[in-house]
């Protein structure tokens, strides 16, 4: 806390300053085409969930690693056609998932602005009413093509956790830190120009905690209820996207919704599948390089364990890379060794590896080996900086027993995720 209010004074916002007039920027309103939909950070300012009042560069990290703590604590106890949907980039947000597409909901369609989640299943939309919700949401009374399901519903069967109270559909699920009540309804969805008839979804009655997006997610998971489940005639259960950086301000990363118009030149690595956690994408980790140098991490770090779900998945939703304990500190420490003598900070929230002087050539790459596929990472992929440049932080951190590559680590890469050939695509590109 000494540290986080020594540096307050002479920090900036971090990446990106934020937009305080409520009139959209010009960009937020090209329209969705070609089947594209763009992807956006929620304090964008495409977003009108964005801060109102600037945000300090610690007081933002430290609001980051807290969301991210939920989400690891979340992830480690969860048991045709083409669409191109944009994407855009925004930084303070009170819950993981920070990239957000524009979802068209019911008839006449009602535009929401859904986080993105490859490690959810269900959409999950607040519903006008609801106790505890951040937005009005979604009017389903105004929808003529709305319904709710019953419990004899075949995909009330579906749904963890569901029970009946009268004859609705109900459930109580968590979401992060949330408490989430909502019963299971289906109305049309509508992604750039596709729409998808009859869509099955959480329609949000009451919600308690931070973790909640705004509007809602859009489940990219691999379960029965998730967009690629319930669009498999039309995407073939194939999607990818590119997240932009957090300093872009603009709809410029996509969604790409089935198997045309995917990369024909990408690197792919086996999708694997842990029976504790069959909705998260699972991928064989087998090294990490820190300038030319494997790093010695033992390969059972990394290894895929059906008994208690460890391993390492691919996360949409998570801000900062987790590795498990072992392998974060060898990573680090090598970080640190190539870094030479530096005033090492020993702590600012969860980063251990912090410097108070300006660094720069002597900056090592970085390289997360997967069989077959690498990511290889530049600087703004695992370092944050305070917006003076005078504070630099290792954008990593351990993690008890679940390793975590996060969206920072995947911004300016293409990541497809191919289902039906089990295989995650992966390749550098430019999106920002």
């Amino acid at each position: 806390m000494e540290l986080a209010q020594c540096l307050l004074p002479q920090l900036l916002v971090l990446l990106l300053s934020v937009v305080s007039a409520h009139s959209l920027n010009p960009t937020c309103n090209s329209n969705d085409n070609d089947s594209t939909l763009k992807v956006y950070h929620v304090s964008s300012p495409c977003s009108p969930f964005r801060p109102k009042t600037p945000v300090s560069w610690a007081e933002t990290v430290l609001q980051m690693q807290a969301d991210d703590k939920n989400r690891l604590s979340y992830l480690s106890n969860l048991v045709a056609g083409r669409s191109f949907v944009p994407i855009g980039s925004g930084r303070q947000i009170v819950q993981s998932p920070t990239y957000i597409v524009k979802a068209k909901i019911g008839t006449p369609a009602q535009t929401l602005l859904m986080a993105l989640d490859t490690s959810t299943d269900m959409a999950m939309v607040p519903c006008s009413g609801c106790v505890g919700c951040a937005s009005a949401g979604f009017a389903f009374a105004k929808s003529t093509t709305f319904s709710s399901l019953n419990c004899g519903a075949a995909k009330c069967k579906q749904v963890q956790n569901s029970n009946c109270l009268g004859n609705a559909c109900s459930m109580n699920i968590t979401y992060g830190s949330s408490s989430i009540a909502a019963n299971l309804a289906q109305d049309n969805l509508t992604l750039a120009t596709d729409t998808v008839l009859g869509y099955s979804f959480g329609c949000i009655s009451k919600a308690t905690g931070t973790s909640l997006p705004p509007q809602g997610v859009l489940g990219l998971g691999r379960g029965p209820l998730s967009l690629l489940s319930q669009s498999k005639s039309l995407y073939k259960s194939t999607f990818s996207y590119c997240l932009p950086s957090f300093k872009s301000p603009k709809y410029s990363g996509t969604l790409r919704l089935g198997p045309n118009g995917q990369p024909k030149n990408i690197k792919f690595t086996p999708l694997l599948t842990n029976p504790r956690r069959p909705s998260l994408y699972y991928v064989k980790l087998i090294g990490i390089k820190v300038g030319p140098k494997l790093v010695n991490i033992p390969p059972s770090n990394f290894a895929l364990n059906p008994n208690n779900g460890a391993g390492t998945i691919v996360d949409s939703g998570t801000v900062f890379t987790r590795l498990v304990t072992p392998a974060y500190t060898a990573v680090r420490d090598e970080f640190r060794r190539r870094m030479g003598k530096k005033t090492v900070v020993t702590s600012l929230g969860g980063f251990d590896t912090c410097y108070t002087v300006p660094i720069g050539k002597q900056v090592p790459t970085m390289t997360f080996m997967f069989e077959g596929a690498d990511l290889s990472m530049k600087q703004e992929n695992f370092l944050i900086y305070s917006s003076t440049g005078t504070t630099t932080c290792l954008a990593m951190s351990a993690s008890p027993s679940l390793n975590v590559i996060a969206n920072m680590q995947q911004q300016n890469h293409r990541i497809l995720f191919d289902l039906p050939n089990s295989r995650i695509g992966i390749s550098a590109e430019s999106c920002s």
